[in-house]
């Protein structure tokens, strides 16, 4: 990992202690702050910008555009899910969060905001947008039946697991078909195969648990309370595959949109089976693990 340095290592352990929080005690984490006045409960997401301010320092490209948008733009969606919360009580879904789930979409999936850090580091900066949409969504919001819960049942692995024995085949034999996979002759050596488990931990922490937590717990979800579980499984399929656009590619990818597509099926009939974001981040992992086999 480029530019991996104690310092940065420290800062994204920092990074993940919110989801871990939120992962592990949502509820109770929810209920205290729930008990904090308002204007704190606002002005807490401020300390989002403090990864960025110890990346850039200790890289000496420190600014304070960037400083003012990390800590502004946590804070703007606190302030707007307070407001979703008064005006929306049933959480059936309201225009403040599509706004907020907008931004955070288009800023991952199009890179708005990667030159704020240094080669090899961007994915800090994703981090940092994850956890202000955790605490908007969990703390402020409290926003139901999204699953984001990492005490691990059972149940996930059997729906994680079946929903990608259904969908290996066909991803398989329709990504040789469109020559977006190429079967690579060392797959099969031991010493390829022992890097599949850290493979697959590192795509669950870093790629899977963030996608379905977007799609799935947010997006998907909320889709659910306005057109129907159907209605909300395609269009949020679609839209994860077509976050794919611009992925491995310089050009728009339609054969990476297509796949990806047709995996946001499997993985939100994962979510959805029981509402758990472990289940349909097991499927999403053990998939990427697989590609990362054959392309």
């Amino acid at each position: 990992m480029q530019n991996a340095t104690p310092a940065a290592l420290a800062v994204l352990v920092l990074e993940l202690a919110p989801a871990a929080v939120f992962g592990l005690a949502g509820e109770r984490a929810a209920r205290a702050c729930a008990r904090w006045p308002s204007a704190i409960r606002i002005a807490v997401p401020l300390v989002c910008a403090l990864p960025y301010v110890l990346i850039s320092y200790s890289h000496q490209m420190f600014s304070w555009e960037w400083c003012a948008l990390y800590a502004i733009l946590p804070v703007a969606i606190a302030w707007l899910l307070t407001q979703a919360t008064i005006a929306d009580p049933e959480q059936r879904g309201n225009w403040r969060d599509a706004i907020i789930l907008l931004t955070l979409g288009l800023a991952v999936d199009l890179r708005w905001f990667e030159r704020a850090w240094p080669n090899g580091l961007e994915g800090w900066g994703k981090l940092l947008l994850v956890d202000a949409g955790l605490y908007g969504f969990v703390a402020i919001r409290q926003l139901s039946g999204t699953g984001f819960d990492f005490h691990f049942h059972w149940s996930d692995w059997k729906t994680g697991l079946r929903e990608l024995v259904l969908f290996a085949p066909l991803v398989l034999g329709l990504g040789l078909a469109l020559g977006f996979l190429h079967p690579h002759g060392h797959a099969l050596r031991l010493s390829f195969i022992r890097t599949m488990i850290p493979t697959w931990i590192y795509i669950f922490i870093f790629i899977a648990v963030p996608e379905e937590l977007f799609f799935r717990a947010w997006v998907q979800n909320l889709l659910e309370r306005r057109v129907g579980r159907r209605w909300a499984l395609g269009i949020t399929a679609v839209l994860f595959g077509l976050s794919h656009f611009n992925k491995r590619s310089a050009h728009f990818n339609w054969r990476y949109v297509i796949l990806a597509s047709i995996a946001g099926i499997f993985y939100g009939r994962a979510w959805r089976e029981q509402r758990r974001v472990p289940a349909s981040a097991i499927t999403h992992a053990s998939v990427d693990a697989i590609w990362s086999f054959w392309f």
